[in-house]
């Protein structure tokens, strides 16, 4: 029986409830599907149910048969593969989307090599598989089906309908206290929910913003048009420091979130307020404690004593 080395990406996330993976996670999982998929020709794509969230667009299979990719990149979210076609794979994972990279036994040449197991016929809930020419295969899981994978054109790609509202990326130039104070002064709505929001900054997500707001002092209920220009200016290098520790730290594993190597996300071990309800403040002398309160569905967490 052949034997295969199999890396499992996985983005299964919950504490009480299931969760969207974060920019962080999303980007981890690009990174470990660089090396099996990048600049590497799709020699099969097996597409094993006719959808998703939506269904795949017609003639998938025979549309990314064929196609090297020549880049890989993320938007938000969304992990787009660009091929010479001149087409993009996008991919979204949704709550419950995986996907595993395995490579037959005997190449020890890379990374993919660290890990041994018999090789499976493709599980109840493997929709898409991709045998790339390396002999790396890719395989997309998900057993909600709230993930999705489409193909649209990349010259314009951003014009499609789920990247085409999103705002700038939080660690790219355009994203800078300026714009964030302008896009802020109309908004009533909680500065929690502000940065929520895809169309004023992209990717985003429930725990980053927890962390971005404790380590500011701003309070999650503070009204965002309500900020100073001075606070505002505090939000943008907490936001870049927050997403690139998370990223080196392989992002963050609540429940059984695997990095490429197979190694868990470690970024929990450093939240100072996301899931410490109860548990003291760990700013200086505050002497606080952090609290959770509900906010448009999601918990929010933070230390009533030093945000404000």
């Amino acid at each position: 029986m052949r034997q295969i080395c199999r890396v499992s990406i996985r983005h299964y996330f919950t504490t009480k409830v299931n969760r969207m993976p974060e920019l962080p996670e999303v980007e981890t999982v690009m990174r470990g599907l660089m090396p099996a998929m990048l600049d590497q020709v799709i020699v099969v794509a097996d597409i094993r149910r006719p959808d998703l969230r939506w269904p795949f667009p017609d003639n998938m299979s025979t549309r990314l048969r064929g196609k090297r990719v020549i880049r890989m990149h993320r938007r938000s979210k969304y992990i787009l593969c660009d091929l010479d076609s001149g087409e993009s794979l996008l991919i979204h994972l949704g709550m419950s989307g995986r996907m595993t990279i395995s490579k037959p036994d005997g190449d020890v040449s890379d990374m993919l090599a660290q890990f041994h197991h018999l090789h499976a016929a493709p599980a109840k809930h493997d929709h898409v598989v991709l045998d790339m020419e390396n002999g790396a295969r890719v395989t997309f899981n998900d057993a909600r089906r709230f993930g999705a994978m489409d193909l649209l054109e990349t010259a314009t790609a951003t014009e499609h309908k789920l990247l085409r509202d999103i705002g700038p990326e939080p660690l790219g130039n355009s994203f800078n206290g300026a714009y964030l104070q302008e896009r802020l002064k109309t908004k009533a709505s909680p500065i929690k929910s502000a940065l929520l929001d895809q169309g004023i900054v992209a990717g985003l997500g429930n725990i980053y913003v927890c962390e971005v707001l404790w380590r500011t002092g701003i309070s999650p209920k503070r009204k965002a048009n309500q900020l100073s220009a001075k606070r505002i200016a505090t939000l943008v290098p907490a936001i870049r420091d927050v997403l690139a520790e998370a990223i080196a730290a392989g992002g963050s594993s609540l429940q059984d979130h695997r990095q490429a190597t197979g190694e868990l996300g470690y970024f929990q071990h450093s939240f100072a307020a996301y899931g410490r309800e109860g548990k003291p403040c760990n700013k200086g002398e505050c002497g606080g404690t952090i609290a959770r309160i509900t906010q448009s569905g999601r918990s929010s967490f933070y230390c009533p004593s030093c945000q404000r």
